[in-house]
């Protein structure tokens, strides 16, 4: 569609979400924004869509291009500000958007992490970004070692987010699942990263079957068919994961604390989210955001 008509689409489906999730007003003191949330989330959303995947580049493009659309859009610095405060907004609406599609009531999900650098790995003992934040880990699919965070992504069996975490690299890919699966039962896909004992049995507790790939010196008893039907649907996630690095640029860190790398984490996460509920709603396949709007 058009871009004028993918902007108002996106504006439509925010302000639906955000009139059922706010029914109080969200600041008890100071004044009232100029630009309304719903406009300024808008705004992130079909930013993203444009590849303007920075605070910057969102502010920049439509102050140049649709301000006659948003006459209120003030200065970067509180558009910044703004976008940055209604961080858990974005993440329910998110989740409602999911929960609309019924990514919660799938029974089937699939897990799946990803590396997000800080800085090359030779300048990380000088960087001063994340410092006590951030920290090293090893990228298997790059075969290379880096400094910064890592994503984990939840999908269902269609590619709807439905659950994620953003984490220090560090920490052990298996010690953040339970963070992410409270809202879902059934099969959960993995890789041999989430081989865990302990974590299947605990998964059992709250109905969820985790099946993983096995390594090479581990005997696998379960039919060989089933494992590659296992496998062959946990690409979806690889693809999922693909449209965020590729299009949303979500691998890349363009912030400078946690707070706004949250925000822009998310951001991403709630960008795609809205792209699949749009061709949800409009009958088209799901992860195909090649025709959702003319650029």
């Amino acid at each position: 569609m058009p871009v004028e008509d993918f902007i108002i689409t996106v504006y439509c489906c925010v302000a639906e979400s955000y009139g059922e999730l706010v029914t109080s007003p969200l600041r008890s003191r100071g004044f009232e924004t100029k630009l309304s949330d719903a406009e300024v989330i808008t705004l992130e959303i079909v930013g993203e869509f444009m590849g303007k995947d920075t605070d910057k580049g969102v502010w920049r493009y439509f102050h140049s291009h649709w301000h006659h659309w948003f006459p209120q859009l003030g200065s970067r610095a509180n558009f910044v500000k703004q976008s940055a405060n209604l961080w858990l907004l974005k993440e329910q609406m998110m989740r409602q958007l999911a929960r609309q599609m019924g990514a919660y009531n799938d029974s089937i999900h699939i897990i799946d992490g990803f590396p997000m650098p800080v800085c090359q790995l030779t300048r990380a003992a000088k960087s001063r970004c994340f410092q006590g934040e951030a920290g090293y880990s090893y990228c298997a699919a790059k075969d290379e070692k880096y400094y910064g965070f890592e994503g984990h992504l939840i999908i269902d069996s269609r590619g709807v987010l439905c659950g994620y975490t953003f984490a220090n690299a560090s920490i052990d890919e298996r010690d953040v699942v339970q963070d992410m699966t409270a809202d879902i039962s059934g099969l959960l896909i993995a890789d041999k990263g989430y081989i865990r004992p302990l974590l299947s049995e605990e998964l059992k507790w709250q109905d969820i079957d985790l099946q993983t790939s096995l390594r090479k010196n581990m005997k696998d008893s379960r039919d060989k068919s089933l494992v590659k039907q296992l496998m062959s649907a946990r690409r979806l996630v690889e693809t999922v994961i693909g449209q965020l690095s590729e299009q949303f640029h979500i691998e890349k860190i363009r912030a400078r604390d946690l707070w706004h790398a949250q925000n822009r984490f998310i951001r991403k996460l709630l960008a795609h989210t809205v792209g699949v509920f749009l061709n949800y709603s409009l009958g088209r396949q799901l992860l195909q955001f090649e025709a959702l709007v003319q650029i």
